[in-house]
């Protein structure tokens, strides 16, 4: 056992091990990534969310959507070069959806960061 370990998170129990990529505490069962770790010690403990091509997204920031998507009722769905403009970053967005936005003629809808770019 490393003594290097962070204490758990959860219950700030000392015997912490490594399981894979994982953290575990036996104590109260709380597993977690060291990596996350890292980002709730951070200094602005704020998640990042980069897009395609590894640019920081931040609100009101405008976006490009870099592939077409299909949109269900839509027989044509967003085009690749679409402009979206005044985006918001949500935490806990559906099925990895981290982009809350309105898209002229489809209306209010959640994207993935993975499929814009910055503008």
């Amino acid at each position: 056992m490393s003594d290097n370990l962070p204490p758990c998170p959860e219950c700030a129990g000392v015997y912490t091990y490594e399981m894979g990529a994982l953290l575990v505490c036996p104590e109260c069962g709380h597993e977690w990534t060291p990596v996350s770790a890292e980002t709730e010690a951070g200094d602005s403990g704020v998640r990042v969310i980069k897009d395609a091509v590894g640019n920081v997204l931040a609100d009101g920031d405008t976006v490009t959507v870099v592939k077409a998507l299909k949109v269900k009722g839509s027989p044509s769905g967003i085009k690749a070069g679409t402009k979206v403009r005044n985006i918001r970053l949500i935490e806990d967005g559906v099925d990895g959806h981290d982009i809350d936005c309105k898209i002229d003629g489809f209306g209010a809808m959640q994207l993935k960061s993975s499929v814009v770019k910055k503008a």
